[in-house]
């Protein structure tokens, strides 16, 4: 594995999302389906299931995402990737959905 900075390495990732809804990210079954390089953005703006949806949408279609969870509750958005991803392509992606990305979450 490479070195780690603020990105957390997990085998499995946990997803969950309140509307459930297919727009809201790729599911649990993907996010367990292997190792992945995780990293948890925090995002301003999301208030409802629609703003989840709109940012897991942008988000999910960056070269290399296999899962996407936001959460508007805790204003934090779960990114599983195959490699660490530009977090310039995770800003610009929740930009278009209509948010502002704070940073990773601490």
């Amino acid at each position: 594995m490479t070195a780690k900075t603020e990105i957390e390495i997990t085998e499995t990732a946990a997803a969950s999302s309140c509307c459930g809804g297919s727009s809201c990210g790729t599911g649990a079954a993907d996010a367990e389906a292997g190792a992945g390089v995780t990293a948890v953005y925090e995002v301003s703006g999301m208030t409802c299931g629609h703003c989840e949806g709109a940012i897991s949408a942008e988000v999910s279609a960056i070269a290399g995402v296999t899962s996407v969870t936001a959460v508007a509750a805790t204003g934090r958005v779960t990114v599983v990737s195959e490699a660490p991803l530009d977090e310039a392509a995770v800003r610009a992606a929740v930009d278009e959905a209509g948010y502002e990305l704070v940073g990773l979450a601490g």
